[in-house]
């Protein structure tokens, strides 16, 4: 089996890759370059991972390409407190896209249940709207001590705690609960800009 998978520069993507090369899957990692720190870190990373299966070089999307537009516009509407799951979407209907040229059959991300703003249940479903292509998330049920226990056995934990430049985009107060029909308001009125 092929997919794709969103790896950031954290702790939780890279673990979740690992579970699915342990179970025999063929994955070709997405980062979305925001800066030289992250793909640095993407890239150490990346060889780690190699060791585990069969990991594929990553391709390389540039935030800026579709994203800095998108959070322009979501300003202009007065919906700053979605950018977060606008950025989750936005990533995932990337990778439905790259999954579908290489003959990928899912998609593979480090979501954990209720961890941060993008990862609470409304937003989750929200977000999967993106693709067509199914979304696995092993780590769903984990708590980060679990997740940190496993980036250490497995080498990444090091790289991924390096310091970084904070995302300039998060807004203060994230929405939490999404709304999907407000969601697609949102996307409407994006038309011709993502």
């Amino acid at each position: 089996m092929k997919a794709v998978a969103l790896l950031s520069s954290g702790i939780d993507s890279p673990v979740a890759i690992y579970l699915m090369l342990k179970k025999g899957v063929e994955i070709t990692p997405i980062h979305f370059r925001q800066d030289s720190i992250k793909e640095e870190k993407v890239s150490e990373i990346v060889e780690v991972l190699k060791r585990y299966g069969k990991l594929n070089d990553p391709v390389i999307v540039d935030f800026s390409e579709e994203h800095v537009p998108a959070f322009e516009k979501l300003g202009e509407l007065g919906k700053i407190k979605y950018t977060c799951v606008l950025c989750k979407w936005l990533m995932l209907r990337r990778a439905c896209r790259i999954g579908h040229e290489i003959g990928a059959s899912a998609i593979i991300t480090g979501d954990s249940l209720g961890q941060v703003a993008s990862q609470t249940l409304d937003n989750l479903m929200v977000v999967s709207t993106a693709s067509d292509l199914p979304i696995l998330r092993p780590l769903i049920g984990m708590d980060k001590e679990e997740i940190v226990r496993i980036a250490k056995e497995i080498g990444t934990f090091e790289i991924s705690s390096k310091r970084e430049p904070p995302c300039p985009f998060t807004p203060k107060y994230p929405v939490i609960r999404a709304s999907l029909g407000e969601f697609q308001n949102i996307l409407e009125a994006l038309e011709g800009r993502i």
